[in-house]
């Protein structure tokens, strides 16, 4: 199955279950400073855990960094 994680497809052997488990897979080490948008919504983090995935769907994963 397949999802597009900032703009780029990505096939999975194994299905994430939820948008939870796909940040911690995509993002192991880094949790904070971490927004996520489904299908162009974006999503608490308190309800990533209850947000499954669907085949296609659309995923941005946006990390704050700090700099000037």
């Amino acid at each position: 199955m397949e999802l597009f994680i900032n703009h780029q497809k990505k096939i999975f052997q194994e299905w994430p279950t939820s948008l939870e488990v796909l940040v911690h897979s995509e993002s192991p080490t880094k949790l904070k400073g971490i927004a996520v948008a489904l299908n162009n919504q974006v999503v608490p983090r308190d309800r990533w855990a209850q947000t499954l995935l669907q085949p296609s769907d659309n995923i941005l994963i946006i990390t704050a960094t700090q700099g000037g």
